[in-house]
């Protein structure tokens, strides 16, 4: 699997045309539109220090978090199409027009897709109070008694809140969504009970399903994790439509030159398979992704439509 994705990332790098400039010809920001210390933060620091190492220039992690990542994102929209301030965010930043009624910028006409370097499978789990067994059960219980289930997302348009979504119509059921502001209240509501389900990337939940302060149903993923084994599958639990991911990618200012955009594709995509090859990214949960800079374009325009699809079946409204 690593070997192959080197390979093709060799292939898309002696695909590419000349450099566009000499790059960086300053320190360059990457801008994370969260936290600091949450997933999205520290794989953006784990490349960072990779392409600093490389060209001994600084590549700096910027936290502009806020305004359900927008804050971050309109920063990297206002600057110059240079290369050098960069997005690094979760899927997240595609629905910005699709959760908010005043949404400062379209997540996908604003900006220049540049590559997306990862993917994760998410992770369901239940309050500990709950007796049901594994996911099929918990679906039946939440499909006969759905006022007895309610469901945390830590964000709105979030991968979380969407599979929540496809949870429900798989389970034939419109879950009540309770929105919280990231991902360790929304945690802890559910293991005091106050919430039953909540889908986060598997890195984010996991220490407390191995402590027992929640139970562990389902991955979002077609084989187990190694990171847990013992976690079945959603496909393996009868739901094989289950399979919404967070993902990983790069983005740059609206009017970034095609072939400035191609020379840091091709960087960060290159620097994502090495962290695989070294075996960094297990840790994280994550897999890296290799595809061009069009064929990303493409998976983008696929994610939103599906996305606006799943908040019209359940009659979301914008705040």
């Amino acid at each position: 699997m690593r070997r192959a994705l080197l390979s093709l990332v060799a292939t898309l790098t002696l695909a590419s045309p000349a450099l566009a400039q000499k790059f960086p010809e300053r320190p360059v920001r990457i801008v994370v539109p969260f936290a600091p210390g949450g997933g999205v933060d520290t794989f953006a620091r784990m490349i960072a220090q990779k392409l600093q190492d490389r060209f001994g220039s600084p590549f700096i992690v910027e936290n502009r978090a806020g305004a359900n990542a927008t804050v971050g994102g309109a920063y990297v929209m206002q600057a110059a199409p240079d290369g050098h301030t960069l997005l690094f965010s979760a899927s997240t930043h595609i629905s910005a027009r699709l959760v908010m009624s005043k949404a400062p910028y379209d997540p996908v006409a604003d900006f220049t897709p540049i590559a997306r370097v990862g993917s994760a499978p998410m992770l369901l789990v239940m309050a500990p109070a709950k007796t049901q067994k594994d996911l099929a059960e918990a679906a039946a219980a939440a499909k006969q008694n759905p006022a007895e289930w309610t469901a945390a997302t830590a964000a709105l348009g979030s991968p979380g809140h969407l599979a929540m979504i496809a949870f429900g119509d798989l389970a034939g059921f419109k879950p009540t969504i309770a929105p919280y502001r990231g991902t360790a209240p929304a945690l802890n509501d559910v293991a005091g009970g106050h919430v039953q389900l909540y889908f986060d990337a598997m890195i984010a939940l996991l220490p407390m399903v191995q402590s027992g302060g929640i139970k562990a149903l389902a991955i979002t993923s077609p084989q187990r994790s190694k990171l847990a084994p013992e976690i079945p599958t959603s496909a393996e639990s009868g739901m094989a439509g289950l399979n919404i991911h967070s993902w990983y990618a790069f983005w740059g200012p609206k009017g970034l030159p095609p072939e400035l955009t191609q020379q840091l594709h091709d960087l960060v995509t290159e620097t994502t398979a090495q962290l695989a090859q070294e075996n960094k990214l297990d840790a994280l949960g994550i897999d890296a992704v290799a595809e061009t800079t069009e064929a990303f374009a493409k998976f983008q325009a696929e994610e939103v439509a599906r996305n606006a699809a799943l908040l019209k079946s359940v009659d979301f409204v914008p705040n």
